[in-house]
């Protein structure tokens, strides 16, 4: 279940990160309000997940996983370009989230 939750607080995340993006510096009302409810309900959603997994481990795959699924947003929504060093960022992310995964004790579960 803990996981679930992770993913609906990066679910929520992106959203709310995405939404922040088109509210223009919090100039259109309705972007604004979805982009402050998505991040109230994912951050709700990640304190839930901390109860049950260790909160570096959670918030390393929270974050690491919103940052590639924006940056991936970004590409495909916004037209932002994509070089070498952001390839090689991204995968050094991933990278990580797999470490932390697969040769760490970390998660607390």
């Amino acid at each position: 279940m803990p996981y679930v939750l992770l993913g609906a607080a990066i679910v929520l995340e992106v959203i709310a990160t995405t939404f922040l993006k088109l509210s223009d510096g919090f100039t259109k009302p309705l972007f604004s309000i979805i982009t402050m409810g998505g991040y109230t309900a994912s951050f709700y959603f990640l304190s839930l997940c901390i109860q049950q997994l260790g909160v570096g481990f959670t918030y390393a795959v929270w974050s690491a996983v919103g940052i590639v699924l924006i940056a991936s947003i970004g590409i495909v929504v916004f037209h932002e370009k994509l070089d070498l060093g952001g390839v090689v960022g991204m995968g050094l992310i991933i990278a990580g989230v797999i470490v932390l995964n697969v040769f760490s004790k970390m998660s607390g579960s």
